[in-house]
């Protein structure tokens, strides 16, 4: 597809006015759809009701900010329901299995990292039902960002308020793929005097779109209070997330050429050990959050404090069938393996050798000598070792159930302060803050017996070896001051933050432990905003020192060279352009980002194999820095009081800047898109509402070396619905909206990490029906 074509499109969106209708709109309906964000300094956008609407009651929170400038969301399957296969890119950074680079907070709150092992993404805390919308600060950021990792920006969700008035929603929604959810949310109205709350309560469950096997289950809680008293507005939020997620795989090119509709995970248990490590219910993520905050906010006339308390706690399971028994225990020749017959968890210690078949009294077989494996699959196939015609009869296959046990406390407060004055025609702001926050994570991982590997993955509750056991105290403290001056046609700001990060790795066998100072420099965040005269017209720029603290995930790599990893940082500079009227809104950004020290993550797993019996879940190295430029434009046009269009273009070009071998200088950073655009017309009647969106994510490299390209998509999202006011007696309102993703069913790969591949999701359709009473 031309370049041309999309830049051409959002240029006209942005700058052309010649197809707006005389009608002008209502301007709470224009406050709600605009995507353009904020009169700051640096590029922010937010998403629309429209955004929202094109994803189905079914899908993850994330999914809504995938039609915004310089984001691409990408998920295992339409809903989310998978975890370990969900990548953010924004400006090159990414948010993945081997990078977290983009912060995430919940109203405005630290989400504790967003990484796979002990990490939790906003679907964990917010149910879709109840997300008010996103505010995306790319790159440059608010200094106030709440994130030790928003190196390309912040994401932040906020969750809806209660109503003034009593009323009940329920929603039901079933889809493709065994997909359906049930959902509840009481309003309590005004229960006390000026004080008002919500409970929802939500189940949900879907099977993988590959071959339907997975079981995926979630359960969500939430509640929500507000009260106003006097100057002081008080908030509380609670929510409990349970999920059990079965994963989907990673593929290389080559494999996807072959078949593009098999991820290389089995529905089917075989009995032989090495085929059966690929059987999908035996990949899968279970994770329980509970997450509270309590916030006071305080506002008079030319002063707002606000400060708030908040507590989560994280802990879960991460799942995977290793073809053997790890031998830990030397018990002798021809004597039977205790990992097999005794009830005994040996703590810590190494692996002696793997135990692949043994006979019906638990002694270690060996394979004939001159066996060759007709085994072809996975992984390209196996030795005589795993072949089960490699020995004789009555040899019993035997095989191990891996478990990675992830725990995770946090506690923290955050305050912060606005004070308004004025030294003659100058309006003053300052603006400042603290925030603490002290959390423990725990992990241990255990390899359980399985009871029967012929017949299935059931396992033995009783670990026979407790791999290691680790604790990471980290104490984070981030504190900044901004001083913003407006002139009149001119706004000017400048403030400094910095991070003081204490890191510890506690080896709970060894009785050892690693410290790790992560401070950061003072952080330099300043900008301007100029009004120009013309009506509706201001331009913009920002400059930002944005830092990452090394990670707790570090410190377990025993193949990391702690002593050699740095933080990483990134210098960014926005320099755009907005336009608001009453018919349009539009915005042009041009970036550019100095990205130093990336850390990379250096997975067992890969489509060529998993080393199961590395004693950490990979290693991390810096691989020098990242240079990126890019354009990004996005506009919103009403066409009448009806019809309304948005349109987004992103250009993007990222290298690696001073690359090691792995890494080459000048090459492109694989996973990140080089151009991506959005066209999306909707409409909304009295009754009835629909949309058309479409998206185009041009060609990436899926290797760092630029050997590998996957090719460009266009993926097509449709909703269709109709909702009635006052439909019955006792039923104020009725809705039923159907959504279609990757209308024209797309074949494509997706979300990048470790240098290869999920596959997209193919046409997924949902229905939703709610009512509120």
């Amino acid at each position: 597809m031309p370049k041309f074509q999309p830049l051409a499109l959002a240029v006209s969106l942005a700058l052309s006015s010649s197809v707006i209708a005389d009608e002008t709109k209502n301007q709470d309906i224009i406050d709600e759809i605009t995507v353009v964000g904020k009169s700051v300094s640096f590029a922010n956008s937010a998403t629309s009701q429209e955004m929202q609407l094109q994803q189905s009651s079914l899908t993850s929170a994330l999914a809504v900010i995938d039609n915004l400038p310089g984001v691409l969301v990408n998920e295992g399957d339409t809903f989310g329901a998978d975890d370990w296969s969900t990548t953010v890119s924004i400006r090159g950074f990414q948010l993945s299995l081997d990078e977290q680079q983009i912060g995430i907070t919940i109203d405005g709150i630290a989400n504790g990292n967003s990484n796979y092992g002990g990490g939790a993404k906003a679907n964990r805390y917010i149910d879709t039902e109840n997300l008010q919308g996103v505010q995306v600060s790319q790159g440059t950021a608010d200094i106030a960002s709440r994130s030790n990792e928003a190196l390309g920006g912040t994401l932040n969700f906020t969750t809806i308020a209660p109503t003034q008035d009593e009323e009940v929603t329920t929603s039901f929604s079933i889809g493709d793929f065994g997909a359906q959810k049930l959902f509840t949310r009481i309003n309590t109205g005004e229960f006390v005097p000026d004080t008002r709350a919500w409970l929802s309560v939500s189940k949900s469950a879907s099977s993988d779109w590959v071959d339907q096997s997975a079981e995926n289950e979630r359960f969500h809680l939430a509640a929500k209070m507000v009260s106003e008293q006097g100057n002081t507005t008080y908030t509380g939020y609670v929510s409990y997330d349970d999920t059990h997620e079965d994963n989907y795989q990673r593929i290389s090119l080559a494999q996807f050429a072959e078949n593009p509709e098999w991820d290389r995970l089995t529905s089917d248990w075989t009995g032989t050990p090495y085929v059966d490590q690929a059987y999908r219910r035996g990949w899968s993520t279970l994770r329980e959050n509970f997450f509270a905050y309590l916030q006071a906010e305080y506002v008079q006339e030319n002063l707002n404090v606000k400060a708030n308390a908040y507590m989560h706690r994280n802990e879960g399971r991460g799942d995977w069938v290793p073809p053997y028994i790890v031998n830990v225990t030397d018990d002798g020749e021809n004597r039977a393996e205790s990992e097999i017959v005794s009830d005994i968890t040996v703590q810590g210690g190494t692996a002696i050798g793997q135990l692949f078949f043994v006979n019906n009294q638990g002694i270690a077989l060996t394979p004939d000598a001159d066996c060759q494996s007709s085994i072809t699959f996975p992984y390209g196939g196996a030795g005589a070792s795993y072949d089960p015609l490699c020995y004789g009869q009555g040899a019993v296959p035997v095989g191990s159930y891996r478990h990675t046990h992830y725990e995770k406390d946090r506690v923290g407060i955050n305050i912060d302060f606005v004070y308004d004055s004025q030294f003659g025609d100058i309006a003053n702001t300052l603006r400042g803050g603290l925030w603490y926050e002290d959390y423990e994570r725990s992990e241990y991982r255990d390899w359980h017996r399985m009871l029967d590997s012929s017949t299935g993955y059931e396992f033995d509750h009783v670990a026979y070896w407790k791999q290691y056991d680790r604790t990471f105290p980290v104490e984070t403290i981030m504190y900044y001051l901004e001083n913003e001056m407006d002139f009149g046609m001119l706004q000017a700001r400048f403030g400094v933050k910095q991070f003081l990060v204490e890191l510890e790795a506690q080896d709970n066998f060894a009785n050892t432990s690693i410290d790790v100072n992560s401070d950061s420099d003072l952080l330099i965040n300043a900008g301007l905003v100029l009004k120009t005269g013309i009506d509706g017209v201001e331009l913009f720029s920002g400059y930002a020192e944005n830092f990452a603290a090394v990670k707790d995930t570090v410190l377990e790599r025993d193949a990391s060279a702690f002593d050699l990893i740095e933080p990483e940082t990134a210098e960014n500079i926005d320099v755009g352009v907005r336009y608001v009227s009453d018919k349009i809104s539009a915005s042009a950004t041009f970036y550019d980002i100095n990205f130093a020290d990336r850390l990379v993550f250096l997975s067992p797993d890969s489509p060529d194999a998993i080393n199961y019996l590395i004693g950490n879940n990979g290693s991390y190295i810096n691989v020098g820095g990242i240079e990126s430029t890019g354009v990004e434009l996005s506009a919103t046009v009403y066409l009448s009081n009806e019809w309304a269009v948005y349109g987004s273009y992103t250009a993007n070009e990222s290298e690696y800047a001073d690359g090691s071998l792995d890494f080459p200088q000048g090459n492109k950073v694989f996973g990140s898109p080089e151009d991506m655009y959005v066209v999306s017309i909707d409409y909304q009647s009295d009754n009835i509402f629909a949309g058309l969106s479409n998206k185009y994510v041009g060609k990436r490299w899926m290797d760092a070396a630029n050997t590998q390209r996957i090719d460009d998509y266009l993926i097509s999202d449709l909703y269709i619905g109709a909702s009635i006011e006052n439909f019955a007696q006792g039923i104020k309102h009725a809705e039923l909206r159907l959504t279609i993703n990757n209308l024209t069913n797309e074949s494509y790969l997706g979300g990048v990490a470790g240098q290869s591949a999920w596959i997209g999701a193919p046409r997924t359709a949902a229905l939703n029906v709610n009512f509120t009473f």
